[in-house]
């Protein structure tokens, strides 16, 4: 039998590595409880944000990229991710908090499979993206409707069939066509794609993985801040 832990009793700092670990851990009830706590004690939701569960859901990435953490881990870590966000979301819009960037991101049409890319929007989210995950089976036009709803600086575009992945060109193209190719940071995804695949269509970045994804976007958007 577990002693009880009281929260009450923590400090702040406490908390946060608490909460780290019950993120690594899954726990989403927990997660709520201490995220409740802090803002009792006055902590910014940006602060309870970054330093507990943008912290937390760090350690998971690099675990699950080094293959010490498996995808039904990380699931379980983004849902209790999700149920604090749930509650900091409404507060971090209502205090201005600064998010990283803005993306769009879905699977390409003919292609209706998501775990991937699901993980990847939890992910990116658990860094401080703000994500429009907007399913699966998108057209050019779909892709097309939420770039200009949205103005993401990313597009995530998601296949697992070696029939769909060509897809892919058609939508960059468009953006090309559109004039807007150059406005966006171009993030491809899933099991049969490449590095060369992606070059080939002139994407930015292959993304192996919802890590190497997270990775790969805030390095792109620091480039892109810092021109």
């Amino acid at each position: 039998m577990t002693e009880e832990i009281n929260i009450q009793e923590m400090s702040n700092e406490e908390i946060l590595e608490l909460m780290q670990e019950d993120l690594y851990d899954g726990y989403a009830d927990e997660i709520v409880e201490e995220v409740e706590e802090l803002l009792e004690r006055g902590m910014t939701p940006y602060d309870i944000l970054t330093d507990g569960l943008v912290a937390g859901m760090d350690i998971v990435g690099v675990d699950f990229r080094d293959g010490i953490l498996f995808v039904p881990e990380v699931l379980m870590a983004a849902k209790a991710m999700k149920a604090g966000m749930g509650i900091l979301r409404p507060l971090l819009v209502e205090t201005g908090a600064p998010k990283i960037g803005t993306m769009v991101i879905g699977t390409v049409k003919g292609d209706i499979h998501d775990i991937g890319k699901n993980l990847v929007a939890m992910m990116m989210e658990g860094a401080g993206f703000e994500v429009i995950n907007i399913g699966i089976n998108n057209s050019v036009e779909e892709y097309l409707e939420a770039i200009e709803q949205y103005k993401p600086e990313i597009l995530g575009m998601s296949a697992l069939l070696t029939t769909t992945m060509p897809y892919m060109r058609v939508v960059i193209d468009a953006l090309k066509e559109k004039g807007i190719r150059k406005d966006l940071i171009v993030l491809v995804g899933g099991a049969p794609l490449n590095d060369a695949f992606a070059e080939d269509i002139e994407a930015d970045a292959y993304c192996r993985d919802a890590a190497v994804a997270v990775d790969t976007a805030k390095k792109f958007m620091k480039i892109r801040q810092g021109q």
